[in-house]
């Protein structure tokens, strides 16, 4: 019986000791690593998705906005406490990351999908998605950053669809050269973003 109430002593007084410490080394005011690793997986996934074409540039700026967001909402969750996030806070973080997840997931396998077609035009396109990607992947381009060049693909392409629309499915010369050139403004945009201070 001695024995008994002496383990259960020691076990009481162990967890007493160790729950602060734990509780400590939690509440630091670096990143939360699951947390920072999960926002690094949903990036992933959305950059992997570019590639693919399995997301549009109109779903990656939706995406992305609500990335940056999120990242915004920490920000000052952790400016309000002194770098830290509450278990509320976390736990609020989480259940957002999760609906996030659940629309990158959806926004992937729906019917709507890049396809820019075998042509100068479309070539140039997927380009500036895969370097989209590419920056997404590597951590240069943030998730605001992200949702703005996505913006800005999302108008070329409205514009393209528009000239084709006027000229029976073909684009003249003059729509070529003008989409090139919002391309090569893009083109600026893509590299100042990717090579500027800020990183996911």
């Amino acid at each position: 019986m001695k024995k008994t109430a002496l383990i259960f002593g020691g076990a009481a007084l162990l967890a007493l000791t160790v729950s602060p410490a734990f509780a400590q080394q939690a509440n630091t005011g670096s990143p939360d690593p699951s947390i920072a690793q999960r926002k690094d997986n949903q990036q992933d996934r959305i950059a992997n998705g570019i590639e693919s074409g399995q997301l549009t540039a109109d779903e990656t700026k939706n995406l992305e906005t609500k990335e940056a967001g999120l990242n915004k909402e920490e920000s000052n969750m952790r400016a309000e406490d002194n770098g830290h996030l509450s278990a509320a806070d976390r736990a609020k973080l989480d259940n957002q990351q999760n609906r996030l997840s659940h629309q990158i997931y959806d926004d992937k396998h729906n019917a709507n999908t890049a396809h820019y077609g075998n042509n100068e035009v479309g070539q140039r396109r997927q380009n500036q998605q895969d370097r989209i990607a590419q920056g997404v992947k590597s951590g240069q381009l943030t998730a605001g950053e992200t949702a703005k060049l996505e913006r800005q693909q999302q108008s070329i392409n409205r514009e393209d669809r528009s000239m084709r629309a006027a000229d029976g499915g073909k684009l003249t010369a003059a729509d070529k050269a003008r989409l090139n050139q919002r391309q090569n403004n893009a083109s600026k945009n893509i590299y100042a973003k990717k090579h500027n201070s800020q990183a996911r």
